[in-house]
């Protein structure tokens, strides 16, 4: 977008000429007043996020010192982010308060009463009636009751997701589990042991494409011939699915009717009555003297035959206390530790394993501390959970009403998406539709719920673990822009900010973080998402933990600090100079506002990719402010720089005095070795300043970041 501004301007400037003129070696900054590309305030627009700590890692790091540290980084607002559910589990956010079944069990609903003490650690809580083996969070221990080995285990549907709380036909949300046989095999028939509430109405079906999962547009599910029960009456249930056995991968049940009998936990609370619950499911063939011949895998942990369900019921019980596998910590410490600088702050609610009741009372209880809150985002990662749009938007809807209820200000936002870089796709409706962005604003729409989406939030991870190469540094400013434009497409009104609420290089650390690689990244892909219109950023992950063994051996931590084993900081990274140069010095710190303008460079490699990226922004002092990163790892270069107004056909340079902040491979390489690696030389950046003028041209070190601050003045005037 800023390329073809850049020519429109060059053709205007020279008046007849058909084709562009631009000097060698130069950055063009498109200045006219009414071609600002967004407008922010640092305050609201460059934050950070802190996620679960592993155990007993919270008092450790919530210690003046190092809150001192990591704020120094100059990152503002804070979000906090809602890991339970990456484990399917129940977050029990305030350790205090009452379970629905008064034998102490069922669903809980933390305390909304403030007590004099605060709190300073919450944990998840592990569902008993799970149906996934494992899904694209961070869960490496749980597994399905589905191919447990286990009859008195069962699998259970989120009672939230019928009739009962969504007012539509049961029809209109589906649940369904199904089956990856690892490859393909021959298949007849299915067995499958019913629990209550089961199935009245449900088909067996198997998937015609490659991956439903990864590829779910590509495909389609198909019922086998003895597939459709029509007048399903629960038990133990054995189909001959076909005469002759169908050569399958992916086996799917698909459920629209529900018995809505009472499951174990008896027919007092109604959601035991809702939905649907399988003991277990055994698949393959039969022979002509009648024997069935399983091939799944039947045992209690990830080794099992790999099940995926639509959702699970939040039921659960003290037992199940989940608290190793890490720290939610607690509001108070959260809110009263000093790291969210006194700002108002992005709180999630648990919607996917949570009940509105509980995420009322969370609400209420922040606000009965006094605790300011910017935003509130809606479950986490329903695309990593395979969450259908229509039910992750039935959930919404509910969940909102109940928060609305507490208080009706409140800015409310989701889907949370995990961090791809192309639009997210499930299997196709009735229509053909795939995307699930797509659907899940129709949904919205059809039901008037729009103006309940206060804000669209996605995680961004652009590289794939273990395929980070230099050359990947040309494709960001492209990836985080283009997705804006996807979701726009796909439904999502103008006046919806987009935020990025987590992000880093991949989803497994590695070496690329700590290497300067990973400070041009951050400094790029900030600049082209805030320059592309995005509203706010948070980066990922604040507080330190020890550099560990990333995707394939590679040391690395999602942080801007290395730490020892005991969680204290050794020494700054990459992305902490980026950092510093990207909020203390490309803009003013402070809540006032800075106009962004598109920026180009001609300096590009013999393979035409764009070596030098440039970020605008007029800040609030009016000096001009430049965010320019030199992705040529071998080579600097020497740039003018013109400010060019296309309204009065004048061009601009910078004038008198010119900050100049540089961070590069100069002043900061990495060295991995066997027990993780160490920066040498580890920074600062190098702080300058060149008396400018029309002629000046400015030096731009290899692999380096460097911020260009001060005043413009025109220049020949009506010419370049």
């Amino acid at each position: 977008m800023a390329g073809s501004k850049l020519c429109a301007l060059c053709l205007m400037l020279v008046g007849t000429l058909a084709v562009p003129i631009l000097r060698a070696q130069s950055i063009h900054v498109d200045a006219t007043p009414g071609h600002a590309t967004n407008t922010i305030k640092p305050t609201e627009a460059l934050g950070a996020g802190i996620d679960r700590l592993p155990y007993g890692a919270a008092d450790k790091l919530f210690v003046e010192d190092t809150i001192k540290q990591i704020l120094s980084a100059g990152w503002q607002t804070v979000t906090y982010r809602q890991n339970t559910e990456l484990h399917v589990e129940a977050w029990h956010w305030n350790p205090q308060g009452a379970w629905s079944d008064p034998a102490g069990k069922g669903y809980f609903t933390g305390s909304a009463t403030p007590g004099t003490e605060l709190v300073r650690h919450s944990y998840g809580y592990a569902l008993p009636h799970r149906g996934v083996t494992r899904d694209d969070g961070t869960d490496t221990e749980g597994y399905s009751r589905l191919t447990d080995g286990d009859e008195d285990s069962y699998w259970k549907s989120n009672p939230y997701l019928a009739k009962a709380y969504t007012g539509e036909d049961d029809a209109l949300h589906p649940q369904w589990v199904f089956f990856d046989l690892s490859g393909r095999q021959d298949v007849s028939a299915i067995r499958i042991a019913w629990a209550e509430p089961f199935a009245a109405k449900y088909a067996v079906q198997y998937w015609t494409g490659e991956d439903p999962i990864r590829k779910p547009a590509q495909g389609s599910w198909q019922a086998f011939p003895g597939g459709v029960v029509t007048n399903g009456k629960g038990g133990n249930a054995t189909l001959q699915l076909a005469t002759a056995p169908v050569n399958v991968q992916w086996v799917r049940i698909w459920m629209t009717q529900s018995s809505n009998t009472c499951d174990s936990h008896g027919s007092a609370d109604k959601r035991s009555c809702l939905g649907y619950a399988i003991r277990e499911v055994y698949l393959g063939t039969t022979t002509k003297n009648g024997k069935f011949h399983d091939l799944l895998r039947h045992t209690p942990d990830q080794d099992q035959t790999a099940t995926y369900c639509s959702s699970v019921d939040p039921w659960h019980e003290p037992g199940d206390l989940a608290e190793r596998a890490g720290d939610q910590i607690g509001f108070d410490l959260f809110y009263t530790s000093g790291v969210t600088r006194g700002l108002p702050a992005m709180i999630p609610i648990a919607m996917l394993y949570g009940t509105p009741e509980d995420a009322a009372a969370e609400i209420a209880y922040i606000e009965k501390r006094g605790y300011p809150i910017s935003y509130v985002e809606m479950g986490e990662e329903p695309d990593g959970h395979y969450t259908l749009p229509e039910d992750y938007a039935a959930l919404y809807v509910q969940f909102s009403e109940a928060l609305h209820r507490v208080d009706p200000k409140l800015k409310l936002g989701g889907p949370i998406f995990t961090g791809e870089n192309k639009d997210i796709e499930v299997w196709p409706d009735g229509d053909g539709k795939a995307s699930f962005t797509g659907r899940f604003i129709d949904y919205l729409k059809s039901h008037g719920k729009l103006g309940e989406l206060a804000f669209f939030s996605f995680e961004h991870y652009p590289m794939d673990p273990g395929k980070v190469q230099w050359s990947s540094l040309y494709d960001e400013a492209y990836l985080v822009q283009h997705i804006m434009d996807v979701w726009r497409e796909d439904g999502v009104p103008a006046n919806v900010p987009f935020f990025i609420t987590e992000s880093n290089l991949s989803s497994a650390s590695s070496e690329a973080y700590m290497d300067i690689w990973g400070g041009l990244w951050l400094a790029d892909y900030i600049g082209a998402f805030l320059s592309g219109g995005g509203s706010a950023v948070y980066y990922f992950h604040y507080m330190p933990e020890p550099i560990g063994r990333g995707h394939n051996g590679s040391p690395g931590t999602f942080n801007f600090f290395s730490a020892d084993g005991d969680f204290k900081i050794r020494q700054p990274l990459s992305q902490y100079f980026v950092s510093q140069l990207i909020n203390l010095e490309w803009v003013q710190p402070g809540d006032g506002a800075h106009k962004l303008f598109p920026a180009a460079s001609d300096i590009r490699d013999g393979a035409g990719h764009v070596l030098v990226t440039t970020y605008a922004a007029l800040r609030p002092d009016r000096q001009w402010s430049l965010l320019i990163i030199n992705k040529d790892q071998e080579n600097a270069h020497t740039v003018s720089i013109s400010f060019d107004d296309q309204e009065k056909k004048a061009a601009a340079t910078f004038t008198g005095p010119v900050s100049l902040i540089t961070f590069g491979k100069a002043q900061y390489a990495w060295h991995p070795n066997r027990t993780g690696g160490t920066a040498d030389p580890d920074g600062p950046a190098i702080k300058s300043t060149v008396n400018a003028g029309p002629s000046t041209n400015f030096s731009l070190p290899a692999a380096s970041v460097t911020v260009l601050r001060g005043v413009i003045s025109a220049s020949k005037p009506g010419s370049k």
